[in-house]
């Protein structure tokens, strides 16, 4: 009997972390195909070009537990880029104003986004990809189809080693304040209530379209932000920023265990979905693979750790 139910246990734990465990498997196996993966500089460089994907997947995530859809944030990295880089170059503004501007027009259209949905009745899908649209639209005219080179001394000083890589720090500390927002707080609960059963929670008396409202709105601050620090990253704000990142964020918060119903799914899980497919990427560029076969080698990774949830999802309701 012990040892059943030890058994039993085991596959809890796989099912509850496969996520996880996923993630430890690709390191190990990227260890052994290439020997540069775990030096320092190539573990440095994977932690700045993920902060980015990671903060817009989180906000995504949020969204998709309130049962909603946000394809608008690729867009709108986009304009946080471009706008941090052009108040910055034209007005001399200093840096770390130049992103909360940034992140406040990202939250803005996050709104816009979240009205609709919320206020109008507008499907989220549609809301949202005209949303894209839009702020990709604002992003081409303020830079007038251009890249924005930054001097250096500005927003750069967040990748830089002296400063102890701000980027890395922020992200960190914000997937610790949305993992304690999602766990500890009425708001998290009652976004992962509404995506599970929004009926129900309105007739308990909760105004559940304020917070479909500001799940929009918080996925367009962090989206506004994640453009914010490729910018930081290259010098440059392009409004060619974040193409196609909302199809990777929707895959790290499905890779991560998050139901597209909503109403299930962890920042954590989230984020290592994120890094998964960070991984998936860094290990086919040390190995010099040409980017047009790692875009089929990753999309069949992608559907083999998504069938592999689906698996895991339906075990656990089993046991």
């Amino acid at each position: 009997m012990a040892d059943f139910k030890k058994r039993i246990n085991v596959k809890e734990f796989i099912i509850n972390n496969n996520t996880f465990i996923i993630l430890l498997l690709l390191i190990v196996v990227s260890a052994f195909l290439s020997d540069s993966f775990l030096t320092t500089m190539n573990l440095r460089n994977i932690a700045l070009q993920q902060a980015g994907p990671i903060l817009v997947a989180i906000g995504l995530l949020y969204v998709i537990l309130a049962g909603g859809i946000d394809l608008s944030v690729g867009s709108i990295m986009a304009v946080g880029a471009t706008v941090s880089a052009l108040l910055i170059t034209d007005i001399g503004m200093h840096f770390s104003l130049s992103i909360g501007v940034a992140v406040l027009i990202g939250l803005v259209f996050g709104l816009f986004s979240g009205i609709l949905v919320a206020y109008t009745g507008i499907q989220g899908f549609v809301a949202t990809l005209a949303t894209m649209t839009i702020a990709r639209g604002v992003a081409f005219v303020i830079t007038e189809g251009r890249p924005v080179k930054i001097q250096s001394g500005t927003i750069d000083v967040l990748v830089s080693k002296d400063f102890m890589y701000p980027i890395i720090l922020i992200t960190v500390l914000l997937i610790v304040v949305f993992t304690l927002v999602q766990r500890y707080t009425g708001y998290g609960r009652k976004v992962i209530a509404i995506g599970s059963n929004e009926t129900a929670v309105q007739l308990a008396g909760v105004r559940t379209k304020r917070y479909i409202m500001s799940t929009y709105a918080l996925s367009g601050a962090l989206a506004a932000l994640a453009g914010a620090f490729v910018a930081a990253r290259s010098s440059t704000g392009s409004a060619t920023v974040g193409m196609g990142q909302e199809l990777d964020a929707i895959a790290a918060v499905v890779i991560g265990g998050a139901s597209l119903m909503g109403g299930r799914g962890f920042v954590l899980n989230t984020v290592a979905g994120a890094l998964i497919l960070g991984l998936i990427g860094n290990i086919m560029n040390l190995m010099a693979v040409p980017s047009y076969p790692q875009d089929i080698i990753k999309g069949a990774i992608i559907i083999a750790a998504v069938l592999l949830q689906i698996v895991t999802s339906k075990r656990e309701r089993t046991i």
